[in-house]
């Protein structure tokens, strides 16, 4: 009889991942474990499908939730809901969830209050920011979880210091498995676009970024700036694109800050991969830049991939247009350590021989 796992996922990034950890069960563990996706609706666009279907095969979710929009205590409701009746009617073994969005912590409540033993990857990050929701997201979830899936040691350590050490097991980084299966992403033709020096890709998509009008003048004052000695590719959001045009900001993007619509994970991955700089308030791109050892910036306070920063391969920075460009010109031409906090490949191999194990 094997193992069944109820895997929850509703948000872009952690449809990569899901797709990494999905690949390794198809090749190795189809036997062993039987997995159930559900996709909560958190994010769904034809971008989402196209990612979550065509381009990294990821099985077809066996439970589609519908989209919804409103306060985060609403939607989060509404989502708890209806996977308390995925969780009754599946009865998995397993419910695993991916990082720190609303649909991860929906379903940790959920599986707990039915029971359902609780599996966290990427469990143990820390920003020590509380403002954030994503903070709050994970902290509830790693400590309603029976399994804490880690990505370094770091990781451990906070688990360790919150008492959750005796649930912890260090898996390493997800991330690099679905990098791994893109080894050799398409190259995209730039032409008309990349100076003869390169040029920087740019994120944002933070509450804490895009809902205060005065550090989204200054992100897009210093974007503008930065553009100055290098073009700067912006794929951005429907919903930021009507913030920005709401609030009457558009006339700060300059001529060499090129808007485009929201890309695909292989094409974001293609961009990084090319270009000399990535400025974003990312979690997810901070690594991937990190792994194709393209230098950051990252626009917030504070990170929870602590690591990145101190190998020198990314850098915080406040939304302030004078020192997002000082920092990106520093960045630029500057080289990280060496190193791999986040363990080899084979994480998704990692985590299903401890949910067996288990």
């Amino acid at each position: 009889m094997s193992l069944k796992i109820l895997t929850v996922v509703g948000a872009r990034p952690q449809f990569v991942k899901a797709a990494a950890f999905s690949r390794e069960l198809q090749e190795n563990f189809s036997s062993q474990i039987e997995e159930i996706i559900c996709h909560t609706g958190q994010h769904f666009d034809s971008n989402m499908s196209k990612i979550f279907f065509s381009e990294l095969g990821i099985p077809r979710p066996a439970y589609t939730l519908e989209t919804r929009t409103g306060t985060q205590g609403k939607t989060t409701g509404q989502m708890m809901g209806d996977l308390d009746e995925v969780i009754q009617d599946t009865k998995p073994d397993f419910v695993l969830i991916y990082g720190d969005t609303n649909s991860t912590l929906a379903a940790a409540l959920s599986a707990s209050k039915l029971n359902a033993p609780l599996a966290h990857v990427e469990a143990g990050m820390r920003s020590w920011n509380r403002r954030m929701p994503e903070e709050v997201n994970r902290v509830v979830a790693d400590h309603l979880a029976e399994l804490n899936l880690a990505p370094s040691e770091v990781a451990m350590q906070n688990l360790a210091t919150e008492g959750l050490g005796d649930t912890a097991h260090l898996v390493g980084d997800i991330m690099q498995d679905a990098l791994e299966m893109l080894a050799n992403p398409v190259q995209l033709g730039l032409e008309g676009f990349a100076a003869s020096n390169g040029f920087v890709l740019a994120t944002f998509h933070r509450q804490e970024n895009t809902e205060s009008p005065e550090r989204l003048t200054a992100i897009l004052q210093g974007l503008n700036k930065i553009s100055r000695d290098r073009p700067v590719l912006l794929p951005m959001h429907p919903r930021l694109r009507i913030t920005i045009r709401d609030r009457g900001l558009e006339s700060l993007l300059g001529p060499k800050v090129h808007v485009v619509e929201p890309l695909s994970y292989i094409q974001m991955i293609s961009l990084v991969k090319q270009s000399n700089l990535v400025i974003t308030d990312s979690g997810g791109l901070q690594k991937e830049a990190f792994f194709l050892r393209t230098p950051c910036v990252t626009v917030r306070d504070e990170t929870e991939w602590v690591e990145t920063v101190q190998l020198g391969w990314n850098s915080l920075c406040h939304a302030d247009s004078d020192e997002m460009s000082s920092r990106a010109a520093l960045m630029i031409n500057s080289q990280g350590k060496d190193g791999h906090p986040y363990g080899p490949i084979g994480t998704g191999r990692r985590i299903a021989e401890i949910l067996l194990n288990h």
